[in-house]
C-alpha cells in the first residue's frame, strides 16, 4: 500500500519524502551514522537512492529503490537517502561534473569542470561527484526558456560550439534566436537576456548605432559607430549588432511654426532633396505635420511665423529665393514686406529693426528722411544722401530706398522758454523763443549749449554759491528756479535777476557785453556767457569765498573785521558795517559798464576802508579812542565829506557803523573788563542808595494816608448803621400789613383758578362727547356702506349665475339639436309626457322642461331664426 501510494503521488507531480533507515529490531526509522557499521538497514522507496561506500575498495556506488538495503560490515552510507532527479516536460536541469561512463568495477568516470543539460526523461540519481546547478530560488529544475513572438533571446558562446541551428560559434560570439520558440539550452552557451521589441509610434522613433559593421534588415551596409533613425511604426527588435542610443521625439509643425535645419553631412532628405554639408533649409507644415531630425541634420531653431497686420511692415535683409528646394540668398539686398501678410524667414534672412509700425503722423509731427539710393518721391528725384522732411497728418511707410532718420514733434514753447537750434547746412546757431509751436526743419537739429560745472551749480542755486555762513547767499534764494532741475541741454539758459541787482552777459562772437538790471529775466544767446564774479566774503574777508552772477546795487551793507593798533600800542579788534550803493546812469552805457570794472568790489572797498581806519587809529591813544571810537573811525573813513566814493566802479559808502570793539590782547581785555566791572559796581551802589531813600519816603507817606483812611472809614460805617436801623423799622411795618393783604389775594386767586378749571372740564367733556358721537356715526356709515356693497356683489353674482345657467341650457339644447336628427326632435315634441319622460331617462336630458314649456320653445325658435329649428318646424 505504501508503494502504491508513493506511485500515485509521483504520478500527480508531488515530490516523495526521502526514506529513513530502520533497524531489524525496531520499526522506528533513525538516521544512520557515517561510520562503517554492518547490519544497518535502509528501506528505499521507489525513485529513491543512496550512496554506499565500500571501506575496503573505497568505491562508492549508487543503490536505487525500491529495496531494503542491509549494509555489510565494510560498507557505510556516504549520503542520506535522496530522491531521484525528476525533470518534468518543458524543463531542464544542469549537471556539474557529469558522468562520462560507468567502469566495470562500478566506479563512475566524471568529466570534471564540464556541464551537462538534461531534459525531460526518466528520473535519475546523481552519481558520486555529480552536482545539480541550482536555479533561481531553491529549485533544481528550471523551465525551458520560451521566446514569445517578436522577442529574441540573446546568447553568448562560452567556448567554441555548434549552436542549435548548426552554425559554428567561437568563444565570445553573441547572437540572437528569435521567437516564437522554446529554446533548448546548451552548456557551452550562456543566456544573456531576453530582448523585448521597442514600440515605434509617430510620436516616438528610435536612434540606433552600429556596434560593428554589418548589413541591416533593409539590406543597407552599416559601419562601426554609424547612427541612423528607424521611423517605421510598430515593434522593432534590435539585432545583436545594433544599439539603441535614445528615443527621438518628432517636432510638431503648425501653421505658425517651422523647423530650421542644417546638414552636417551630404545626404538625401526624406523628401528626396539632395543636401550638402552646411546647407540650411526650412521644413514647414506644407511639407509634413511632424518631422524627426535625422542624424545627418542639426536643428538650428524653431522659426516662428512673422505676422504683419494692416499697419505694419518690415524690411528683410539678404532676401532668399527658393530654386528646386534650395535657398539662394541675395546678400546685400533689401526687400519690403507690407501687411497684412505672414511668412517665415528663410535661412540667412533677418529683419532690419524687427516688425515696424507704419508711421502715423499727427498735424504737429514730421519725419526726417534720407535717400539711400536714387529715388523719386512725389515727382522729385532725390540722390543718395539727400535729406528731406514730410509733415502730418498722414500715414507713411518708407520704401527700401529711404531711411527714416528721425521722428520729430513740434516744440511747444511757453513764454520765456526757448531752445537752441543749429543749421546743419550753414552751421549757424540761433535761439528760438516762445510762446510758439516750433517744428525743426530737415536741415536743423537741437543744439546743446555747454555749461561748466561751476556755472551749472551757480544757476541751480539761484545765482551764487558759497559757505552757509555768508550773509549774501540769502539774496539768491528768491532767484532759485525749480524748472532748472528739469532743464534739457538744448533749452535756452535763463536767470532771474533779483531786484536792485545787475548781471553782465558777454558775447564771445561779437566780443561785446551787455548788462541786465533786475527784476528781469536774463536770456543767454547761443554765443553768450554770464560773467561770474569772485567776491570776498566772511569775517574777516576772504578772497574768492563767494561765486555769484549778480551785483547788489544797493542800498546794501558790507561787514568786516580788522585789527588796529593805537598810538600807545594797544591792539584792538574792530567789527564794523558799512552801507553802500552804486551810483550810475542807466542811459549811459559807459556808466553801466563801469559797475563791473572792479571784479571784487567788496574786497576792494574793505581794503580801502581798513587802511583809512588803521591810519586814523594809529595816531590816537587808547583812552581817547576808547571814549570816542565811533567819531574817530567815521572821521578817518569819510574825512570832511559825508560819503566815500570809488570812481573806478561808482561804489559809494554812505555810512559806517561800529558794531564791536575789543582788545586783541587777552591781558588788556582782562584789565578792561575789570575797570568796566568796577564802574558797574559803583553805579549799582549809587542806584541802590537812591532807591532805599525813595522807599523810606514812600513808606512814611503811605502810613499817614492809611491812618487818614481809617478815620474816613469809621465815619462812613456810622452812617450806614443809622440807615440800616431805619430800613428795619420800615420792613417790620410792611410785614404786619402785608400778611392780611396776601391772604385775601390768595383766596381770590384760588377761586378764580377753580372757576377756570371747571370751565375747562366742561369744555373737554363736550369735546369728548362730540368725538365719540362722530366716531359712532362714521362706524355706522361704514357698516351700511359695506352691507350695501356686499348686497350689490351678491346680486351681481346671482345675475351672473342665472345668465351662465341660461347660457348653459341654451348651449346644451343647441348641442342636443345638432347631435339629434330632425325626426327625433319632431318625435320628442309631438310625444306625450310619458314618452318624454322615458326619453329623458334614456338621454339624461330634461326634455319636459326643454320641449314641454311652449314659451321656452318659442323663445328658442325666435333665437334660432334661419337655423335648423325653423326648418324643423316647417
Amino acid at each position: 500500500r505504501v508503494r502504491r501510494y508513493d506511485q500515485q503521488k509521483l504520478a500527480l507531480g508531488f515530490p516523495l519524502l526521502p526514506g529513513k533507515p530502520t533497524t531489524t529490531t525496531t520499526a522506528k526509522k533513525t538516521p544512520t551514522m557515517p561510520t562503517p557499521q554492518g547490519g544497518q538497514v535502509y528501506h528505499l522507496h521507489p525513485l529513491e537512492y543512496i550512496h554506499v561506500t565500500n571501506a575496503t575498495t573505497n568505491i562508492t556506488r549508487v543503490e536505487l529503490g525500491p529495496q531494503t538495503l542491509v549494509l555489510k560490515n565494510d560498507e557505510l552510507a556516504a549520503s542520506a537517502v535522496k530522491e531521484c532527479i525528476c525533470v518534468p516536460p518543458q524543463h531542464y536541469c544542469t549537471i556539474i561534473n557529469p558522468v562520462r561512463e560507468i567502469l566495470p568495477n562500478g566506479l563512475a568516470s566524471l568529466r570534471f569542470g564540464h556541464k551537462e543539460i538534461r531534459l525531460h526523461s526518466k528520473p535519475f540519481p546523481l552519481y558520486p561527484g555529480e552536482e545539480v546547478l541550482q536555479g533561481p530560488g531553491t529549485s533544481l529544475v528550471q523551465p525551458l526558456p520560451v521566446v514569445p513572438e517578436e522577442h529574441a533571446l540573446r546568447l553568448r558562446a562560452l567556448e567554441d560550439v555548434v549552436d542549435s541551428s548548426g552554425v559554428r560559434r567561437k568563444a565570445g560570439d553573441e547572437w540572437q534566436v528569435y521567437g516564437p520558440l522554446t529554446y533548448t539550452p546548451q552548456p557551452e552557451v550562456s543566456l544573456e537576456e531576453v530582448v523585448t521589441p521597442t514600440v515605434i509610434t509617430p510620436e516616438r522613433v528610435i536612434r540606433l548605432r552600429a556596434k560593428r559593421g554589418f548589413k541591416d534588415r533593409n539590406g543597407v551596409e552599416r559601419f562601426t559607430g554609424e547612427e541612423w533613425i528607424v521611423r517605421k511604426p510598430g515593434g522593432y527588435l534590435p539585432s545583436i549588432e545594433e544599439q539603441i542610443v535614445c528615443f527621438v521625439q518628432p517636432v510638431v509643425l503648425t501653421d505658425y511654426r517651422a523647423l530650421h535645419l542644417r546638414a552636417n553631412l551630404d545626404h538625401t532628405d526624406i523628401f528626396g532633396n539632395k543636401r550638402y554639408a552646411g546647407e540650411e533649409w526650412l521644413v514647414t507644415v506644407k511639407n509634413c505635420h511632424s518631422y524627426v531630425v535625422d542624424v545627418t541634420e542639426d536643428q538650428v531653431q524653431l522659426a516662428d511665423r512673422i505676422v504683419l497686420d494692416k499697419r505694419q511692415f518690415c524690411v528683410v535683409l539678404d532676401p532668399a529665393t527658393l530654386t528646386d528646394g534650395r535657398v539662394h540668398n541675395e546678400f546685400g539686398a533689401r526687400r519690403m514686406k507690407l501687411g497684412p501678410t505672414s511668412f517665415f524667414l528663410q535661412p540667412g534672412e533677418r529683419l532690419e529693426h524687427g516688425i515696424q509700425d507704419a508711421y502715423i503722423l499727427q498735424d504737429d509731427e514730421s519725419l526726417t528722411l534720407k535717400a539711400l539710393l536714387a529715388t523719386k518721391v512725389d515727382g522729385k528725384l532725390y540722390q543718395p544722401g539727400d535729406v528731406w522732411m514730410i509733415t502730418g497728418p498722414t500715414e507713411y511707410v518708407p520704401p527700401v530706398t529711404v531711411e527714416v532718420c528721425e521722428r520729430r514733434k513740434s516744440l511747444k514753447l511757453a513764454q520765456f522758454e526757448g531752445v537752441y537750434v543749429r543749421n546743419t547746412t550753414t552751421g549757424e546757431i540761433r535761439a528760438v523763443m516762445g510762446p510758439c509751436a516750433y517744428m525743426l526743419q530737415s536741415d536743423e537739429k537741437l543744439w546743446e549749449k555747454p555749461l561748466t560745472p561751476l556755472m551749472d551749480s551757480i544757476l541751480a542755486n539761484g545765482g551764487g554759491i558759497g559757505d552757509e555762513s555768508i550773509r549774501k547767499t540769502a539774496y539768491f534764494e528768491s532767484s532759485v528756479d525749480g524748472r532748472y532741475q528739469k532743464r534739457t541741454p538744448h533749452s535756452v539758459v535763463t536767470y532771474r535777476v533779483p531786484n536792485k541787482c545787475a548781471v553782465q552777459v558777454f558775447n564771445h562772437k561779437c566780443r561785446t557785453a551787455r548788462v541786465v538790471f533786475g527784476p528781469n529775466l536774463a536770456i543767454l544767446g547761443p554765443h553768450e556767457e554770464f560773467n561770474v564774479l569772485s567776491l570776498s566774503a566772511g569775517k574777516p574777508k576772504k578772497e574768492n569765498a563767494l561765486k555769484c552772477l549778480p551785483i547788489m546795487l544797493g542800498h546794501d551793507y558790507i561787514t568786516d573785521q580788522l585789527t588796529v593798533e593805537t598810538s600807545d600800542h594797544a591792539r584792538l579788534v574792530v567789527k564794523y558795517a558799512a552801507n553802500n550803493k552804486f551810483e550810475y546812469d542807466p542811459k549811459d552805457q559807459e556808466s553801466v559798464r563801469r559797475i563791473f570794472a572792479v571784479p571784487d568790489f567788496i574786497g576792494f572797498a574793505c581794503r580801502c576802508i581798513a587802511s583809512r581806519i588803521r591810519a586814523t587809529v594809529a595816531a590816537t591813544g587808547f583812552e581817547e579812542f576808547h571814549q570816542q571810537s565811533s567819531n574817530i573811525i567815521r572821521k578817518g573813513v569819510f574825512g570832511t565829506k559825508e560819503t566815500l566814493s570809488f570812481p573806478e566802479n561808482g561804489l559809494v559808502i554812505t555810512n559806517i557803523d561800529i558794531q564791536h570793539i575789543e582788545p586783541a590782547d587777552s591781558k588788556t581785555q582782562e584789565l578792561l573788563m575789570r575797570s568796566v566791572q568796577m564802574a558797574i559796581e559803583i553805579s549799582t551802589r549809587s542806584i541802590e542808595e537812591a532807591a532805599s531813600q525813595a522807599a523810606k519816603l514812600d513808606a512814611q507817606a503811605a502810613r499817614g494816608q492809611m491812618e487818614r483812611q481809617h478815620i474816613v472809614n469809621d465815619q462812613e460805617s456810622e452812617k450806614a448803621r443809622i440807615k440800616l436801623n431805619e430800613l428795619r423799622a420800615h420792613s417790620a411795618a410792611v410785614e404786619s400789613s402785608g400778611t392780611a393783604t396776601a391772604e385775601a389775594q390768595a383766596n381770590a386767586e384760588r377761586s378764580l383758578i377753580e372757576a377756570h378749571s371747571n370751565i375747562e372740564q366742561i369744555r373737554l367733556r363736550s369735546t369728548a362727547v362730540k368725538i365719540e358721537t362722530e366716531s359712532q356715526l362714521a362706524a355706522l356709515q361704514a357698516a351700511r356702506a359695506a352691507e350695501l356693497e356686499y348686497q350689490k356683489k351678491q346680486n351681481e353674482l346671482y345675475v351672473y349665475k342665472q345668465r351662465m345657467l341660461a347660457k348653459l341650457e341654451v348651449d346644451k339644447f343647441t348641442a342636443f339639436c345638432k347631435a339629434a336628427s330632425p325626426l327625433l326632435i319632431k318625435a320628442i315634441v309631438t310625444a306625450g309626457p310619458e314618452a318624454q319622460r322615458k326619453l329623458s331617462e334614456q338621454f339624461e336630458i330634461d326634455l319636459v322642461k326643454m320641449f314641454g314649456d311652449k314659451g321656452f320653445f318659442a323663445k328658442l325658435l325666435q333665437s334660432n331664426r334661419g337655423g335648423f329649428l325653423p326648418q324643423l318646424t316647417q
